[in-house]
């Protein structure tokens, strides 16, 4: 047995020594001050920031620097998220009328533009087929169909993802997938034929190491599992879809509304953006990069055309494989039963609201609205026809019973409608509402003030530039911005200047906004670049470096897609070699550019 001294003498090596050395850095005035900034560095940003940004104005105090500043200050909140993003975009409301660039009356206008209420119309349509899970019942069936093999149910995946990102919000596609994707993987795992988790090895501590000490009497700390190269593929695949179908129509996301409201602020007499023309532009270009981005993520993870690989070799028990997938699939398609009243009803109203957008005004015959009124009618109104529709139709079928013979088959209470204000108000992302009224103050203000044209003419030297040249920088700076902030505030804060450095360089405003604007949701790399990128990597621990590895793939396939799509196919569409004389101002006549 030890003696009292032995005992003593360890004491301070098992105790002391670890208290001192956490609370030591912590009774220094740097530490104390350190521990302050790391917890309030938010709110400190928030009131040195304005004041480090005093001299934009104060140096020469004009309108166009005025707005500069409240622009910097916004940029600047938007990309450190040091306010929420909504709150941030309401400081022009403060601002502007008091830093006289805009009055209160303009301002208000722009965070009930068209395009707001066009995105409200198109998000309670969403909501109303999200509401009676018609999107899910539509993806169950595209998939049964596809097949279910692995190659063609991530396929499948994909091509669901894309489509209904097209028509409802990104991050309501993916949060309808993930379970799915989930059901599947883990009844493959409980089957033998893969798993969902590669379990991690345990580390041990080495007898030898004198800093171990008795560690292994400490609590374990649970490690993150560590997903397969099957589960990062059939995650990734859904997720880099949903980005990509976001694109495919102009209500996809937030960043084609955006895009849409500030083009129109800044060029009001322009032909607008037109839905029927961004569908025939956008489309081609989003099944082609859907597909491309299949191929990819299935060579990464999946083993095709290396057939030697355990990733190819488990891909080759494909009978296996797709008779568990489809016995899920199957499964979770017949607990929906048949399809209700309410599914079909959504189902002709969201295919009304379609045809409707396509056929406003679809260039090569009159358009419905033509043929009723000579005042100009946008998307919105053909939106916002479908949702009263929505409130007015109702849910089931039992007041067909009101009159019958049988009085307890009488309803006791009116039916709700297909869509009611309570769903609304639950599922609307009002916030967002306030993120694009932010961004078309902006625009509105740059144009009122002059500062969006201040800034394109200190970069009248890139018109040595090609166009094709000046739109690749253009895109890979709004790229490689949305991967480390909200894709909505980038676009806020680019696009004026886009706008300007167009008419400053005589090149179609067109040919630099949209395909920043689309660039703006090309993030792929980063868990922070999207909603649908942190829900995947959430659900399945997907490590940063992973995403990063299979989204760069992603980003260049996009990226040069839409390079060689733009000036050949967009220019189809969207006639991009003259500069419109519309774009230019009055006293000005077209001018022809070589693209």
């Amino acid at each position: 047995m030890p003696d009292d001294k032995e005992n003593f003498s360890l004491e301070p090596r098992i105790v002391t020594l670890p208290i001192r050395t956490i609370t030591q850095p912590l009774d220094t005035p740097c530490g104390v001050l350190g521990k302050f900034i790391k917890v309030y560095w938010q709110t400190l940003f928030i009131i040195i920031w304005p004041l480090v940004l005093l001299p934009v104005f104060l140096i020469n105090n004009i309108a166009a620097f005025r707005c500069m500043y409240v622009v910097l200050i916004m940029a600047g909140l938007w990309v450190t998220e040091s306010l929420p993003l909504p709150v941030t975009a309401l400081i022009p409301m403060v601002l502007f009328p008091l830093m006289g660039v805009l009055d209160s009356d303009q301002t208000s206008l722009c965070y009930l533009k068209e395009t707001n209420m066009m995105f409200v119309g198109g998000l309670m349509i969403a909501i109303a087929v999200e509401h009676c899970n018609l999107h899910k019942r539509t993806a169950l069936w595209v998939i049964l169909k596809i097949g279910c093999s692995p190659r063609k149910l991530i396929f499948g995946l994909m091509m669901v993802s894309m489509f209904v990102s097209m028509w409802i919000s990104n991050t309501a596609a993916i949060a309808m997938m993930c379970p799915i994707m989930e059901a599947v993987l883990k009844e493959l795992e409980e089957q033998g034929l893969g798993d969902m988790y590669v379990k991690p090895a345990a580390k041990a501590v080495k007898p030898e190491d004198p800093e171990a000490g008795d560690i292994e009497k400490l609590p374990e700390i649970e490690e993150a599992p560590m997903p397969s190269k099957t589960t990062i593929c059939y995650f990734l695949s859904s997720a880099y879809a949903v980005g990509i179908g976001g694109t495919g129509s102009v209500v996809g996301s937030g960043t084609n509304l955006t895009f849409k409201g500030i083009y129109e602020t800044r060029f009001p007499n322009s032909p607008g953006i037109d839905f029927t023309k961004w569908i025939m532009f956008n489309v081609p270009g989003m099944l082609l990069s859907t597909v491309l981005t299949w191929l990819y993520l299935q060579v990464l993870y999946m083993g095709l055309w290396r057939p030697n690989t355990p990733e190819a070799k488990q891909v080759q028990r494909g009978t296996e494989n797709e008779a568990v997938a489809r016995k899920i699939i199957s499964q979770k398609y017949d607990e929906m039963g048949p399809p209700t009243w309410h599914e079909r009803c959504v189902g002709l109203g969201f295919i009304l609201s379609v045809l409707l957008w396509f056929f406003r005004k679809p260039e090569f015959i009159p358009g419905w609205a033509e043929h009723i009124t000579q005042h100009k009618v946008k998307d919105a109104t053909a939106a916002l026809i479908v949702v009263m529709l929505l409130f007015v139709i109702p849910a089931n079928l039992d007041f067909i019973k009101s009159f019958s013979r049988n009085p307890h088959e009488r309803p006791g209470k009116q039916s709700p409608a297909l869509l009611t204000w309570k769903v609304v108000q639950q599922k609307m992302p009002w916030g967002l509402i306030f993120l694009l009224g932010g961004g078309f103050a902006i625009a509105e203000g740059s144009k009122a003030t002059g500062m969006s044209k201040l800034i394109a003419d200190y970069m009248f030297g890139l018109e040595v530039l090609p166009p094709l040249a000046l739109m690749i920088v253009t895109s890979l700076v709004a790229s490689t911005l949305t991967e480390f902030s909200s894709n909505v505030a980038i676009a806020n804060i680019i696009l004026p200047v886009l706008g300007e450095m167009a008419v400053v360089l005589k090149i179609h405003p067109l040919y630099l906004m949209l395909p920043a604007a689309l660039c703006c949701s090309y993030a792929f790399c980063m868990p922070v670049g999207t909603p649908p990128n942190a829900m995947v990597a959430g659900t399945a621990h997907i490590r940063t470096p992973d995403m990063a590895r299979a989204g760069l793939g992603v980003s260049v396939i996009t990226f040069v897609i839409l390079a060689v799509l733009f000036p050949t196919w967009g220019n189809v569409i969207y006639s991009l070699g003259t500069f419109p004389d519309w774009a230019a101002g009055p006293n000005v006549t077209n001018v022809t550019v070589k693209l």
